[in-house]
């Protein structure tokens, strides 16, 4: 059965969404938690009280003796003194006892054997024991009857030891919701080196299901199921079946084969079709099935950045409030923008950020990436939150970030921007592998960026390659021009030498040779973004070989990175590009040498001596990383590490 393309049922505000939602799942039992089971302590830890855990037992339940030695009545070792001693008869007034044995009757205090001379059937005291000194009194920890866990808590190992200390063997939580996930498309491949063009490698499922489980959810990751309404409406029946929350992940939009408003319209109710989000615009949000076996069912949009945002907003509260539990509020901070952020004015949108302090300013950079680079979430340290109709924010702005990282990351990051360079990714690992705590992020934004950055304090570095055409020198005119009349003082501290050429197909079937090949008309070319070193690079020789930039085709098409350049060209929608060789390899792809050239970073001489930096300039230094480096190929690291000027 096919059906009719559909559109937008609603495109409602994200509370107007949950207001609507909520209501159809409060009318099915679906907003409360869900029932309650009783397991043994063993499978408890991170699962949540069903109900109040009292003490059947006091913990420890008899007088305990707390130290190895003799149990004895306090009133007789008085008196006793160095110049004095007591003699005690073993026995009848002194009782041998070890950590944990019961207090003998009559006793009321223990003596450490380390205090004690043991002669024949007697011991010599030399000072008083007070009463009940090294005894655990029965209760001391709890107290028969007494609240050892509240309900609705989550229990934690500790808490384990408590309920099994005061009598327990089980406990009474709340059941972990069972959660299925449906992946549907017809272009869906499993995971794999593989693949061909058109096949789209389905991993939302591995993503969505282990968030999932941190959520303390049951999942079902169910296999790829055809871009077909009758498979797709048969899987969903079969999974209303046995769970408790149902997504059908894809399908959700207004395309030709999206049917999933109308399965969802088909077996429940539909209840929002369209949120006022970015990303995360065509969601789905329904119930289904009846009192006795009621199901939420949702549609999650198939762009992995999408799908996750959704989850994160609209599923985990859901679930967590299914096992009791109070969704808990990210730590926030407050951060100075690095870029402009345009949002569109009529939604909700949630852009994700870099993190780093720079002085005493934390700045949050946008990562760029739209709903389907799952990247973007792997380097995110936090969300900023553009609100509907605010249209955007400034470059500039003091924003409220909302953390996806732990406090401390922050303040152990290190930020390079500029201009890109695979080194830098280099760089990363190998700090990370010497000094786990610490992370080198870098934002590609080139050369002219970085400077720009720098003079903004913004940046604790940033890699430039700027080639000044009067001079032949690079990076000192643009610092002089860019920095010094603002105050900041840099170290120029030589990386890399680099070749620069043309990234063609393998055996460059157009067997270019030289940039005038540029301007066959059989040739087309990807261009790197304004600012960029390799473009001035590329402006420059253009300008002094005589060859005019508009008989390029392609010049006005622009990457932000050399790999981003090489996968233009591996890709076939064009001839070549210009980058470095190490991209070129990267991708298995041929390389045309055209022009040596200088990159280094630029490092503000306050942040040069700083105790952050000290670790990258040590790796920077050492001979293994140089190695790895020129291992990449078209690199030249004699200068790495040296401080070529100070400016």
């Amino acid at each position: 059965m096919s059906g009719d393309r559909k559109i937008y049922l609603s495109d409602v505000a994200l509370d107007v969404a949950l207001t609507t939602w909520h209501a159809a799942l409060d009318a099915r039992g679906l907003l409360a938690p869900l029932g309650r089971e009783r397991i043994a302590l063993q499978a408890a830890a991170g699962r949540v009280t069903a109900e109040s855990v009292w003490a059947r037992i006091s913990s420890p339940h008899y007088h305990a003796c707390a130290m190895d030695g003799y149990a004895v009545r306090s009133e007789e070792t008085n008196g006793a003194t160095e110049t004095a001693p007591l003699i005690l008869t073993i026995g009848s007034q002194a009782h041998p006892v070890d950590t944990g044995d019961p207090l003998p009757p009559g006793a009321n205090t223990v003596i450490m054997i380390e205090q004690v001379q043991e002669l024949d059937g007697v011991i010599e005291i030399t000072a008083a024991a007070p009463p009940w000194q090294y005894v655990r009194a029965m209760g001391e920890d709890v107290v028969a009857t007494e609240l050892v866990l509240p309900a609705n808590h989550r229990i934690r190992p500790q808490d384990l030891g408590a309920m099994a200390a005061s009598g327990h063997v089980d406990v009474s939580v709340y059941r972990r919701p069972r959660v299925a996930i449906i992946p549907t498309g017809t272009e869906l491949v499993p995971p794999g080196p593989r693949v061909k063009p058109g096949d789209i490698i389905e991993y939302n499922t591995l993503v969505l299901g282990a968030l999932a489980e941190e959520a303390g959810c049951e999942v079902t990751r169910w296999a790829i199921v055809r871009d077909e309404y009758d498979a797709i409406t048969a899987a969903v029946q079969r999974a209303l079946e046995s769970h408790d929350l149902v997504a059908i992940n894809a399908g959700s939009s207004a395309g030709r084969e999206d049917f999933t408003s109308r399965i969802v319209a088909e077996l429940g109710e539909l209840c929002v079709h369209g949120i006022a989000i970015r990303p995360g615009h065509p969601v789905i949000l329904g119930v289904a099935g009846d009192a006795a076996q009621p199901c939420a069912l949702v549609g999650i949009p198939g762009y992995p950045v999408s799908a996750v945002v959704t989850f994160d907003l609209l599923l985990r509260p859901l679930l967590q409030l299914w096992q009791g539990i109070v969704a808990p509020q990210r730590p926030r901070l407050i951060a100075t923008l690095t870029r402009k952020v345009v949002s569109p004015p009529g939604d909700d949108e949630f852009v994700r950020v870099t993190l780093g302090r720079v002085g005493e300013r934390v700045v949050a950079t946008p990562l760029s990436g739209g709903a389907g680079v799952i990247t973007s979430l792997v380097k995110a340290d936090g969300v900023l939150t553009v609100p509907r109709f605010s249209e955007g924010v400034h470059a500039g702005a003091q924003v409220e970030i909302e953390l996806r990282c732990a406090p401390e990351k922050v303040d152990n990051t290190i930020l390079a921007i500029g201009s890109h360079d695979m080194a830098l990714d280099l760089l990363a690992d190998a700090i990370k592998r010497v000094r786990p705590e610490l992370a080198l992020s870098s934002a590609h934004v080139g050369s002219v960026g970085g400077l720009l950055a720098l003079q903004r304090g913004e940046a604790h570095l940033a890699g430039s390659h700027l080639l000044d055409e009067a001079s032949g020198e690079y990076n000192l005119a643009a610092i002089r021009q860019m920095l010094t009349p603002h105050g900041v003082h840099v170290n120029v501290l030589g990386f890399v030498d680099r070749v620069q050429g043309l990234i063609v197909p393998k055996g460059n079937p157009l067997g270019l040779r030289m940039l005038a090949d540029l301007t066959r008309p059989d040739v087309t070319f990807v261009n790197r973004q304004r600012g960029a070193g390799t473009r001035a690079l590329l402006d420059l020789q253009l300008k002094q070989n005589d060859i005019d930039p508009r008989l390029v085709r392609g010049y006005e098409r622009q990457e932000y990175t050399h790999l981003a350049v090489a996968a233009a060209v591996a890709s076939g929608v064009v001839s070549c590009g210009l980058g470095i060789l190490a991209a070129a390899r990267a991708l298995d792809l041929d390389f045309v040498p055209l022009f040596n050239e200088r990159y280094d970073l630029l490092v503000p001489l306050q942040h040069y001596d700083s105790a952050k930096l000290q670790p990258l300039l040590t790796v920077i230094r050492s001979a293994g990383f140089r190695e790895a480096v020129a291992e990449r190929g078209g690199y030249g690291v004699e200068r790495m590490g040296e401080v070529l000027a100070e400016l």
